[in-house]
């Protein structure tokens, strides 16, 4: 799991051209909006908007627990939304997002994930929802 971030870190060129080594084929993502992503083709494309919207993405694992054919790990993320994602124009912003994933490891390969993501927190760093001093 630590190479998936890694690779990620090292820039979208880098990440998807050792992608298919990482995930199998059949790979399942539970998203952190609640969308729910089938094949490596598909997620493949979900993995690409994000590093296109924020080239510079970076991961820094703050926990990673091991059990079984299970990871469970707590990381933070920070970019620039530079490029457009879900619709949302570019806002030249710069976010950190905290997260939580699960991921399922099958045959050496992500197999399953399961991911929450601070969604409301990510809309107000990109100013598309109000924070709490802006609605005092």
């Amino acid at each position: 799991m630590r190479r998936w971030f890694e690779e990620c870190n090292k820039g979208k060129t880098a990440f998807m051209a050792v992608f298919d080594e990482l995930h199998a084929p059949d790979i399942v993502y539970h998203g952190g909006a609640g969308e729910e992503i089938q094949g490596i083709g598909d997620f493949k494309k979900e993995c690409e908007e994000w590093l296109s919207a924020f080239p510079d993405l970076h991961y820094t694992i703050d926990d990673m627990v091991v059990e079984g054919d299970k990871v469970a790990i707590r990381h933070t993320s920070t970019g620039t939304h530079t490029g457009e994602i879900k619709g949302i124009p570019p806002t030249n912003k710069k976010v950190a997002m905290c997260e939580i994933e699960i991921d399922r490891v099958a045959g050496g390969k992500i197999a399953e994930v399961w991911t929450r993501y601070d969604t409301l927190g990510l809309m107000q760093q990109l100013g598309l929802a109000p924070t709490s001093e802006q609605k005092r």
